[in-house]
């Protein structure tokens, strides 16, 4: 190939001419590429706008030598590519999910009933604190039975209906419109799922419980490849052999003999109503209200749908077998430890979102924060303190660790199966009053501020009475704790802080604001407590659990912590699926030292009391506690000197424990001798007993100082008419000035709550055949008509 030149041009004349050859000036010639014309550049442009113009930055409408025509030409050409870009998208928003929903149905499989057996045939092992074991949940290989469609009764599959997807016999395998509706609840905070009874199976049968759009668009993918493939009967049956139903029952047919000791073929109408209610929240099986509410909805769904006649649905509650017997064959935990059994599943299913099925498919170990010493310690000391005691009487011990939460020792009853009393709501008595305390120290106002605790005392229109014989004249804070006083609480909770400022501080220390969808502390419709707050009485109900962690407030100089039994949770592979909380934060204020030292005057104000009510802190240990006592009210509404519920609640720096006694029924309560039960009595001797076994062989912890809140007095240290100061140096603190409120009154049926201490240190207690005779609250009130004393504490 022969090189050539490249092309040339020939000069460019410039305004001045060519410039000539000889003289050696003439411009360099330029390759074609490079070519540019300047008389071309000099060229007048055109007018006319070209078609193909593109300059996006140019905006005709600012140039006004643009004619209308053009600019609407421009305008109309913008137009044309933003349509064609949201064609574009368009069809990549619709093209691009069904090319991956087809993708996805080609390649997803759908497990059948029996592999998804296997997969829930792990055995679960709970755990003591320190690793040992404490016990083994092992599926019964007859616990799970794979029944065929013409063995379930249509009413069954019509329950499960009307419990969990109406429109099952008639959807695509999942519902659109409720797919909408939850995931606008879920961004508007409303409650309600999506998932249809397909769906749902899906998620059983894969485990996958993830919260996110991938996981809800495969289940969509395979539950509407299920309801291709299969029949309607089919599903259902898949769906109802699969499914957990409560009390360890896998499948219809291992609930039906669960629940009624039926197989599955015989269940009625009104059982199987049960039966899908309790689909929704097993792990509440055991809760009877839940049961009743359940069960009434689906039975009212079952007629507005047409599968009853409305005489059908006037059925009534179905008959239960005991728990205990539904038990019987399963590997479970006995006596206490099955009562911390059932409470550690509900806590994993509350906090980490698994229910017993989904804990038994992962093989779970989980590792509890009881204390197995203190779990001996506390079984121990309702057995020895209890031993031939009245049959009718109840106990319940629950402590906590205030520097964990962790719960250390849990005695809920001696029946796995029965009542939980740790979780009863009771009315606590005046084991109530450090709130009070609580909610002034928090305004300023301290311990040496004196009160009228004078008896009877007409507070706000109504009579307010101590203990018989039981009063202080003009006594400071201290010593009314100490004596527990009533009037001066009332005093205190009425004019002073205000009723919601208590329920308040009860709820920073502890106390839950909500039980069961529930609201607590709080009067009617929603409004302010009344004065019975002040003193534990009236619609003022706790359970032991919350006394336990409240008191563990204090102990732990004012941070709270979230009460809890699990420690952490690994599943068969050793990955941790759930850890416990243990998170603290300042309770009574955003200020950790002012909360401190809001907690440090509570405990200052109850270490007295121990001793007052004669019972001792363990070892070389501080400690301080509350005695309290709910009166006995008679059904017709008769005030007797009787009592229904006693407490002791008391912590040293490293445990705090609660301990109740009381009975199933609205009756006194009395012991093997007969004589009244107070709370420095049965409940203060378990008390005691308990933390004195348990901290027997560990060194002694002390609380710490801290600087008192507004006028300081210690119990005894009066203020006396001729001198305004008390005999103890008031504060130097720097607290906020008092303030008062006058924000609740109490109501004239404020309910008698008794309560009473022994007789201060240096006296004899009093014998088990007469009542106590010095200061104190253990003797009932007259405050006004009854409303308190419940007939039972409803479990959660």
């Amino acid at each position: 190939m022969v090189d050539r030149p490249t092309e040339l041009l020939p000069p460019i004349q410039s305004e001045f001419g060519a410039a000539p050859e000889s003289s050696g000036l003439g411009r360099e010639p330029e390759l074609l590429t490079h070519s540019f014309s300047r008389a071309e550049s000099n060229r007048e442009q055109p007018t006319e706008w070209d078609d193909e113009w593109d300059d996006e930055d140019d905006d005709p409408d600012d140039d006004p030598e643009v004619t209308d025509e053009e600019r609407a030409k421009r305008k109309k050409k913008v137009w044309r590519r933003v349509r064609r870009t949201i064609y574009v998208l368009a069809a990549l928003f619709i093209l691009g999910p069904l090319a991956a929903f087809g993708i996805a149905y080609m390649l997803v499989d759908v497990p059948t009933p029996e592999e998804v057996a296997a997969q829930q045939s792990q055995a679960v092992t709970l755990q003591y604190s320190d690793g040992s074991e404490m016990s083994k949940i092992i599926p019964d290989e007859g616990n799970r039975t794979i029944v065929q469609p013409d063995d379930i009764p249509e009413h069954v599959k019509q329950a499960a209906y009307a419990a969990e997807d109406a429109s099952f016999e008639t959807n695509a395998g999942f519902d659109i419109k409720a797919i909408f509706r939850a995931a606008w609840n879920q961004v508007s905070g409303g409650v309600g799922g999506g998932s249809t009874i397909t769906q749902q199976y899906i998620k059983k049968a894969t485990e996958n419980e993830e919260y996110s759009y991938q996981r809800k668009a495969l289940e969509v993918v395979k539950a509407f490849k299920m309801n291709n493939e299969q029949s309607k009967e089919e599903i259902i049956t898949a769906y109802l052999n699969t499914i957990y139903f409560g009390r360890g029952a896998n499948g219809v047919q291992a609930a039906a003999k669960a629940w009624f000791n039926k197989d599955i073929g015989d269940v009625n109408p009104s059982e199987a109503a049960l039966l899908a209610g309790m689909i929704q929240s097993p792990g509440r099986a055991d809760d009877e209200e839940y049961q009743q509410q359940r069960w009434k909805y689906v039975i009212g769904q079952m007629v507005d749908k047409g599968w009853l006649t409305p005489q059908e649905g006037k059925a009534e509650f179905p008959k239960i077998i005991p728990a205990e017997q539904a038990r019987q064959n399963l590997n479970r935990a006995q006596g206490p430890e099955g009562l911390i059994e059932r409470q550690v599943l509900r806590e994993l299913e509350t906090k980490a979102g698994m229910d017993e099925s989904q804990v038994q498919t992962a093989g779970l170990t989980i590792k509890t924060t009881i204390d197995p010493k203190a779990q001996r310690a506390a079984t121990e000391a309702v057995n020895e303190v209890m031993a031939d005691q009245p049959e009718n009487l109840k106990e319940a011990l629950v402590a906590v660790n205030p520097k964990t939460g962790g719960v250390m020792a849990y005695y809920g009853g001696e029946s796995a199966t029965g009542l939980d009393y740790a979780q009863s709501m009771q009315e606590p008595g005046s084991s109530f009053k450090p709130f009070d305390l609580a909610a002034a120290l928090k305004m300023g106002h301290g311990l040496g501020e004196t009160y009228d605790g004078s008896s009877p005392r007409t507070i706000a229109g109504t009579e307010v009475s101590n203990s018989e014989g039981v009063d202080c004249g003009e006594c400071s804070v201290a010593t009314a704790m100490e004596r527990s006083i009533n009037t001066v609480f009332v005093d205190m909770a009425v004019n002073t802080t205000g009723t919601r400022a208590v329920a308040d501080a009860a709820h920073e220390a502890g106390i839950p604001k909500e039980i069961n969808g529930k609201k607590t502390l709080e009067g009617a419709n929603g409004g302010a407590p009344d004065a019975n707050i002040a003193i534990g009485g009236g619609l003022t109900q706790v359970r032991t659990i919350d006394m336990a962690s409240a008191y563990a407030t204090f102990a732990a100089a004012g941070e709270y912590r979230t009460p809890h039994l699990i420690d952490e949770a690994k599943n068969s592979e050793g990955q941790v699926v759930h850890v416990g909380e243990s998170d603290a934060k300042p309770a009574f204020d955003q200020n950790a030292e002012k909360s401190k030292q809001i907690a440090g005057n509570v405990t200052n104000s109850l270490e007295p009391v121990v001793p007052y009510s004669s019972l001792a802190c363990p070892g070389d240990w501080d400690c301080a506690g509350k005695t309290g006592t709910h009166q006995y009210v008679s059904p017709d509404g008769e005030k007797t000197s009787q009592n229904a519920k006693a407490w002791m609640v008391g912590y040293t720096p490293s445990i705090s424990s609660a301990v109740w006694v009381g009975a199933d029924q609205n009756e006194p309560i009395v012991d093997a001798a007969g004589a009244n039960i107070y709370g420095s009595g049965l409940p203060g001797s378990i008390w005691q007993s308990f933390m004195e076994t348990y901290l027997a062989d560990k060194p002694g912890e002390q609380f710490e100082d801290v600087e008192p809140i507004g006028t300081y007095a210690e119990a005894g240290a009066e203020y006396t008419p001729e001198s305004t100061e008390p005999s103890l140096p008031p504060s130097t603190s720097s607290a906020p000035p008092p303030t008062t409120s006058s924000e609740a009154r109490p109501s004239r049926d404020v309910a008698p709550t008794s309560e009473a201490e022994p007789p201060p240190s240096g006296e004899p207690p009093p014998s088990d055949d007469e009542p106590p005779t010095g200061g104190g609250d253990d003797s009932p009130p007259i405050i006004g008509p009854d409303r308190g004393g419940s007939d039972r504490g409803a479990e959660p």
